[in-house]
């Protein structure tokens, strides 16, 4: 026993060594960001003729086609893995028309991406009607016998399998099923299998969560929702129903399934990276990058190195692809 007052003799252990300097800890990082592991999200509009800025979302602006075709060469440039494209059309209506139609916005700039860079980067189309209808919402409404006006889900399904044939007709590689409808993926792959596209790709917004972070987003599609779309989105207070919608995707044979938002939920990224054969993606949204950007705006953080922080967390939760309005900017400096 050590004499009073006297603490005992012994090695101190020293963890901090592998902290020293730059070159060390980049040797024994753990989670690395790299280009090929990024999707840049991206937005057309239809009848504009020069670039649009959203003014919630420095930095990313409208495309029109001629400007979202250099954007997909810039990202073949920077290295990134995908592109994922969002249409923004002139006229709406209840069923979300201009979703299938071929001269419709998002499959006329699929064509025009796929023609450009197709082979040299992964072209994603998102597939949701939220966009398209002028109540929007992400499917066909249909009004209760009590008078209430609900989202449909079966008809809904039925336009997602028709959406579905347009954006694989257009060359779309990756079909991204955002509306959290139940029973999509199976629907969709149906569709698509006995249309011959046994090679297109389906990811399943499998836990897409209720945020107020979808702000931005709105304004960038010019959204013309009234409500919330909580009662098909996951309740943020809920981790375990992640996991059951997450089963019932791959059951349902999701190439790759994907959490949003990002960084609010990245427990849940960490347990879908536990349970899923399939790669497994996160959507850092709108609300999270203007976070970030407004932020550095005012000379609160710095913001190359809290992109960069962000980023990483995403990745060391358990995605290995991320989708970040920060793509080209982060690969730039990688």
């Amino acid at each position: 026993m050590s004499p009073a007052g006297t603490r005992p003799v012994g090695p101190v252990v020293r963890p901090r060594r592998l902290r020293g300097s730059i070159p060390l800890r980049r040797l024994v990082a753990q989670t690395r960001l790299h280009p090929a592991d990024l999707v840049l999200p991206v937005f057309v509009r239809e009848g504009i003729d020069a670039p649009v800025e959203i003014s919630s979302m420095p930095g990313v602006v409208q495309h029109t086609l001629e400007s979202l075709v250099d954007e997909a060469r810039a990202c073949v440039d920077a290295g990134i893995g995908g592109i994922m494209l969002f249409g923004v059309p002139e006229a709406k209506d209840a069923r979300g028309s201009g979703a299938d139609d071929p001269q419709g916005i998002l499959n006329i700039a699929t064509r025009a991406v796929v023609e450009a860079v197709g082979d040299r980067l992964v072209v994603m189309t998102d597939l949701c009607l939220d966009e398209f209808t002028d109540h929007g919402h992400c499917g066909v409404l249909t009004t209760t016998l009590d008078g209430h006006s609900v989202v449909d889900n079966d008809a809904t399904l039925e336009r997602y399998a028709d959406m579905a044939l347009a954006q694989a007709a257009a060359g779309s590689h990756v079909l991204g099923l955002s509306g959290m409808m139940d029973g999509q993926v199976a629907h969709v792959r149906a569709a698509l299998d006995e249309a011959g596209y046994v090679d297109t790709l389906v990811l399943a917004y499998a836990a897409k969560y209720t945020s107020a972070l979808y702000g931005p987003f709105r304004e960038a599609v010019q959204s013309s929702l009234s409500g919330d779309r909580a009662t098909y989105q996951q309740d943020p207070a809920n981790a375990t129903e992640a996991l059951r919608e997450i089963e019932l995707d791959l059951a349902e044979g999701a190439d790759i399934i994907m959490v949003k938002p990002a960084q609010p939920h990245l427990d849940v990224v960490a347990a879908a990276a536990e349970v899923s054969p399939v790669p497994v993606a996160a959507y850092q949204i709108s609300g999270e990058y203007s976070q970030i950007v407004a932020a550095a705006e005012r000379g609160w953080i710095d913001r190359d190195a809290a992109v960069t922080e962000s980023l990483l967390h995403i990745k060391r939760a358990g995605a290995q692809i991320v989708l970040t309005y920060f793509a080209l900017e982060i690969a730039e400096r990688l």
